[in-house]
């Protein structure tokens, strides 16, 4: 049994704990096995620790949710433990809706098309797997479910999400700060999808210890990366030397996923690109799996997919 303190701060506790504590009893009817008790503005927690991070997590959501809403009811507090319940469930548990892991606001994340459930399907059944795909696709923010799911299920220790340190137009020199602080602005999708998925102070806690680690590239040289899911985003913008670097970091217990879009590659015209190459050399290779999705699988505005076919019709013009 270990112990955990959650301190609620800015909270009004007779909205947040509702009357006569119930919400600590209706979490606490849910986790028998735990004892949970309010002081003050003082959460006590004591139990297994898989438990403890259950009901971590659920307290965070609630307390994201009084910060947004201005109060908790009982019936957010039995949707939370619920929803937090379902994420548990192993692989072979899950819905049949193929529900990848549940949003901060409860919402269900779940592949919408058949390319993106190919690509959970693939990685279930391939240690590494290339998705590739125009923006708008999902093939980043499905990954990010998954690999937040096998956080949360005990699948692997910790995330680490990179890019390569490549602009689109723009110059990461004029940028202040260090190699990271400069790219930070560039792994925007991947933090928006990180928060869609785990409560702020979750992440933030994730983020402090490593266990969620978002870097550029070039931090990976020379580490090994164990009991870990690694997703490479953007790899079009890799050489071949690079992703040869990325993909020979891979250690035991691991998955990885790569994805890009080779139609938008930002590196030098004489520059080759590291992920062809990588398609090319290991198409066969038994254990990689490969998922191409295309504009019918875009879920932005509708626009964005006939901006898609545009684009492609044009550039098969000019061949």
């Amino acid at each position: 049994m270990i112990e955990k303190t959650v301190t609620l701060e800015n909270i009004s506790l007779i909205d947040f704990l509702g009357v006569a504590n119930k919400t600590i009893d209706t979490l606490a009817a849910a986790f028998p096995k735990s004892r949970i008790i309010s002081r003050g503005n003082q959460i006590h927690i004591k139990g297994s620790t898989s438990e403890i991070v259950q009901i971590d997590d659920i307290l965070a959501s609630l307390i994201e949710h009084y910060h947004k809403y201005g109060k908790v009811t009982e019936e957010n507090v039995q949707n939370y433990i619920s929803h937090e319940h379902e994420i548990m469930l192993p692989d072979n548990q899950q819905p049949a809706e193929d529900i990848i892991i549940y949003g901060t606001k409860g919402n269900p994340i779940k592949p919408k098309t058949v390319n993106q459930q190919k690509l959970v399907d693939a990685v279930k059944e391939n240690d590494l797997v290339f998705a590739l795909g125009p923006a708008g696709t999902g093939k980043t923010y499905i990954s990010v479910a998954l690999a937040v799911r096998a956080l949360k299920n005990k699948q692997v220790k910790k995330i680490i999400i990179t890019r390569p340190a490549v602009e689109a137009g723009e110059n990461l020199g004029f940028l202040p700060g260090d190699l990271k602080e400069k790219i930070d602005p560039y792994l925007r999708p991947i933090y928006d999808g990180l928060n869609d998925m785990i409560p702020f102070e979750k992440l933030r806690y994730y983020m402090e210890r490593e266990i969620i680690e978002i870097a550029p590239l070039a931090y990976m040289r020379g580490r090994t990366l164990n009991n870990a899911f690694i997703l490479l985003d953007e790899a079009q913008n890799t050489t071949p030397m690079q992703m040869k670097m990325f993909l020979t970091r891979m250690g035991p217990d691991s998955k990885m996923i790569v994805t890009g879009d080779t139609s938008q590659i930002d590196l030098p015209s004489r520059q080759s690109s590291g992920l062809k190459e990588a398609i090319r050399i290991l198409r066969e290779v038994k254990g990689i799996g490969m998922v191409e999705l295309n504009e019918k699988d875009v879920v932005r505005h509708r626009l964005v997919r006939d901006i898609i076919e545009a684009y492609h019709r044009e550039a098969n013009d000019i061949r």
